[in-house]
């Protein structure tokens, strides 16, 4: 079986990749690796994320497990005044994030840790992950239940799930953590969900 993508210090050989791809309207160029999720390209689900995210002029967005920085290089690139965090698990996937972020003229705070360790005390006006299924429900749950004390009253999160591989109940779990959910977008077998964090919400 192949080393997973949220591993921490992956050990298998690098095979470094460059590919050029348009998101949000414009060109990017991405090196990726081995042992980091979807290394030839952008994968569709976080490809419909990326064009679904409503991120306003000078807003921040936490882009949680990045791998090798799409989403938050983009909503860096596309955003006017955007503030980006991106954190990870995976060592070698955030080196990739930091040298794609510099590739692509943008800035963004890199951090290591998971789920919300490396951004504790911190408060964003969006979250937005594909999250890793084969992690396992407590993970991908983790991001739920973990994401109201880090997001500003009005903040939304942004999920992204295989409508075969779990969204129905992701979908559920944001319900019952936020009081609301939606499917803001969908093609390809993929749906984007968000929730938005309620000013009532403790």
């Amino acid at each position: 079986m192949a080393e997973q993508y949220f591993a921490r210090k992956p050990s298998a050989a690098h095979r470094v990749l460059e590919f050029t791809v348009v998101l949000r309207g414009r060109p990017f160029t991405f090196h990726t690796d081995s042992a980091v999720f979807s290394r030839r390209d952008v994968d569709a689900g976080t490809r419909l994320l990326i064009d679904a995210l409503r991120v306003g002029p000078s807003e921040s967005l936490l882009d949680l497990g990045c791998g090798y920085g799409a989403i938050g290089v983009a909503i860096a690139a596309t955003v006017e005044g955007a503030k980006v965090t991106m954190t990870d698990v995976n060592r070698r996937a955030l080196v990739l994030a930091r040298k794609n972020a510099q590739a692509n003229g943008v800035k963004a705070d890199v951090r290591e840790g998971a789920l919300y360790a490396p951004v504790e005390g911190l408060a964003f006006d969006h979250i937005a992950s594909n999250p890793p299924i084969r992690a396992g429900k407590a993970v991908v749950h983790g991001i739920v239940d973990g994401a109201p004390a880090h997001l500003l009253d009005g903040g939304s999160v942004w999920l992204v799930a295989r409508t075969a591989q779990g969204a129905p109940s992701l979908m559920r779990k944001m319900e019952d953590v936020f009081g609301n959910a939606e499917v803001v977008a969908r093609g390809g077998g993929f749906r984007v969900l968000r929730s938005a964090r309620p000013a009532s919400l403790k």
